[in-house]
């Protein structure tokens, strides 16, 4: 099939196309957009340059068409929006304003599907293309049926695929019917129908549907890679007349996808980034096409030092080229020089040797390695074909499998991989999968505990164990598997039990999420990014349906293994136990001691962890953490030269232990932006930011973060970012 694409798109933008139908709350054109903008976005993004595309605008207030320019009638109202060619990101930005409602309803697009054959035909010539015509349209503009049969038999002679996209469109297929239709729009319906139905390649359809298939992601098409091309030897053919050697052809059967990359740019606006700013050389990136702010490639640069006590600041630069590698021995490092480094190549050729030969019971799966691959024989040859057959064949009747070493080219590291025979009993295609193995330094050989004995400290084994299920439990959990089970949950067209994630419908979440993103912010970088497609979360939680189904057993499961709430942490409580008297008595109670309520400047550490210690509700840990930052800024304010510094950030520093251990870090952090605020606003007594530097940053006073205290919303980057 040609791999070249001429696609033109007609989109109705006549008047009635404003208006919004059917209870929704967008117009019609911006509902079919949708659909339209997501095919073009998908081009532009694929970027090549042979996929064109053209698009037309139908009933337009302008006429601007080649027909019409020709003095032919009836092509009024039709304007060339876009020339068929590639679609570039500066394309789709000039084309966006374009796509408005008019303010006619006039415009034939039967017309219209002329003007797209002659503009593919000029374009295409006769060359091989994959030709189409989409048309999206409300079918409530005019229509001359008269050369129905003529323009039918253009796009058949021109293999052009016709798709009739309609607006509220009837479609017995999807289950869409359209209640108190106008007459001129299901008679228009009934011309698009008959038109597709006498194309060869002819598709209608409602807008629903298409909108609606549009959350369904679009898996992109691989061409076969060929990774090998030569024997698979059993043996030394050059050596032995006996050895096999059959021609056979690699291609991956399973690669891992990655997202889209990025690249860093910087923005450049009017006023910005200049040449001091920006790299020049990395000013224009290689192959990309800017749109919109202008934006530069970032160069990075690397430089080495060594230090030199001779050298300005005490370190030198040294070049790239005067490194070699140092490796660890022992405690010393050994160098290895580049002129050096091929002794630590394998001299490989590139070879597929089969090393021999293990049964089915010998191999667990758990030891794949990666991505699979398929071999099957040289195309067009049937010794190759006859050879491997019987290779395969004898795999299975026998119930083993092979173990090969393979290298791909010359030179590159070698592999063991795992041939798992595939003969036509199984599948369609007689071949070998190949997986890879691992090496031995690949396995890590853990030891666990078993999970159906416990062995005691004198080393006798019991299966009667409080850390072992019981009978009950272990049919409670027996039964809410099966009432879990997936595998039939699903049904299908026929309404019969089918699988649930079957593997062609699991999409990586990842990948379609990033591409949807790119796509809405390409058509329309002012909106906001769209939630993620409902497809893409589906299996992120088991449904719904089901969990309710297994209720029973959920609750049997619960009571066996007897399964408690934690209940939250409870704030303001210290993490470690307060010490008692062994009598019980309350000590301050009999020394007459009141509770503190006010913290003095000159008592001030014991007096607050007094309060603390004393607090029974939020509000008098609150109180206290305000006397004590009031009286670490009055320290700050009356504090000649740094006089007072230590004074100050030791309550600081009491301050920020015991909030910690009351898991109340936001009092600390409330208290200590106010601080940097004050600081360095000159609000303590003039300029104090030295007290920053040297005492909250210096100490490590910064901000309590999450892994100092769960109750903390600060992470380590907003810490660092902060105390900057």
């Amino acid at each position: 099939m040609a791999d070249k694409e001429a696609t033109v798109y007609i989109i109705d933008l006549g008047k009635s196309m404003g208006k919004a139908n059917n209870g929704r709350s967008e117009s019609d054109l911006d509902w079919s957009m949708r659909y339209v903008w997501d095919r073009i976005s998908t081009t532009v993004a694929a970027s090549r340059k042979t996929w064109t595309v053209g698009v037309i605008g139908l009933r337009t207030d302008l006429t601007d068409n080649n027909e019409d320019a020709a003095g032919l009638d009836g092509y009024e109202n039709i304007s060339v929006l876009q020339q068929i060619g590639p679609l570039s990101m500066t394309s789709l930005k000039e084309l966006r304003p374009r796509i408005a409602p008019s303010n006619t309803n006039n415009g034939d697009a039967i017309s219209a599907i002329v003007v797209a054959v002659g503009m593919i035909d000029s374009f295409t010539k006769k060359l091989k293309y994959n030709r189409r015509i989409v048309l999206v349209t409300d079918g409530k503009g005019p229509m001359d049926d008269d050369s129905l049969e003529d323009v039918s038999q253009k796009l058949n002679e021109s293999n052009i695929e016709l798709t009739v996209i309609g607006v509220d469109f009837d479609d017995p297929e999807y289950g869409f019917k359209e209640e108190e239709k106008s007459k001129l729009k299901a008679k228009n319906e009934k011309i698009l129908a008959r038109l597709v139905s006498q194309c060869k390649d002819g598709i209608y359809g409602t807008m629903a549907q298409a909108v609606e298939e549009l959350s369904m992601p679009r898996i992109k098409q691989v061409r076969p890679f060929k990774s090998y091309d030569g024997p698979l030897t059993l043996g030394d053919p050059e050596k032995y007349p006996s050895a096999m050697s059959i021609s056979v052809e690699r291609y991956f059967k399973t690669k891992l996808a990655h997202p889209p990359s990025a690249t860093t740019v910087i923005i450049k606006s009017e006023h910005g980034a200049g040449p001091s700013q920006v790299d020049e050389e990395a000013d224009e990136m290689e192959g990309v096409e800017r749109s919109g702010p202008s934006f530069a490639g970032v160069k990075q640069v690397r430089t080495y030092k060594v230090e030199d006590p001779d050298a300005p600041g005490g370190k030198r630069d040294v070049e790239f080229e005067s490194l070699a590698k140092g490796y660890e021995y022992g405690r010393t490092v050994v160098p290895i020089s580049e002129s050096d480094w091929n002794i630590t190549k394998l001299e490989t050729k590139k070879s597929f040797t089969i090393l021999g030969f293990i049964p089915f019971s010998s191999y667990e799966p758990f030891l794949n390695m990666g991505e699979a691959g398929i071999i099957i024989a040289q195309k067009f040859n049937e010794r190759a074909e006859l050879a491997l057959s019987s290779f395969v064949n004898a795999l299975y009747e026998l119930e083993s499998y092979a173990i090969a070493r393979y290298v791909a080219k010359d030179g590159q590291n070698p592999l063991l991989v795992l041939l798992i025979p595939s003969p036509k009993l199984e599948s369609e295609t007689e071949c070998l999968y190949d997986i890879p193995l691992p090496f031995a330094e690949d396995v890590r050989s853990y030891q666990f505990p078993p999970l159906d004995k416990v062995i005691t400290a004198n080393g006798p084994v019991t299966s009667n164990h409080r850390l072992l299920p019981d009978e009950n439990l272990q049919k409670a959990m027996s039964d809410y598997v099966d009432a879990m089970d997936l595998s039939g949950f699903a049904v299908d067209d026929e309404g019969k039990p089918s699988e649930y994630a079957p593997l062609d419908e699991s999409y990586n979440p990842i990948i379609h999420r990033i591409n949807q993103a790119i796509r809405q912010r390409a058509v329309h970088p002012e909106r906001p990014i769209e939630p993620a497609a409902g497809i893409l979360l589906r299996y992120s939680k088991p449904p719904e349906d089901l969990v309710a189904q297994a209720k029973t057993q959920i609750e049997a499961l619960i009571k066996h293994s007897d399964v408690k709430k934690v209940p939250p942490k409870a704030k303001g409580k210290r993490k470690r136990e307060t010490i008692k008297p062994i009598s019980g008595l309350d000590v301050d109670a009999l020394l007459g001691q009141k509770k503190k309520i006010k913290i003095t400047m000159e008592n001030a550490v014991p007096e607050f962890k007094q309060m603390l210690a004393s607090a029974e509700q939020i509000s008098t840990i609150e109180n206290a953490t305000k006397q004590m930052g009031g009286i670490v800024l009055n320290l700050i304010r009356a504090s000649s030269g740094s006089s007072n510094y230590d004074r100050a950030a030791e309550n600081i520093r009491v301050m920020r232990e015991e909030l910690i251990s009351l898991e109340e870090p936001e009092l600390y952090n409330k208290f200590l932006r106010d601080l940097k605020d004050k600081l360095f606003k000159g609000d303590l007594g003039g300029d104090r930011r030295d007290l920053w530097r040297q005492k909250i940053v210096g100490l490590g006073l910064n901000l309590i973060t999450q892994q100092e205290s769960e109750a903390s919303e600060v992470t380590e980057a907003d810490a660092k970012k902060f105390e900057k």
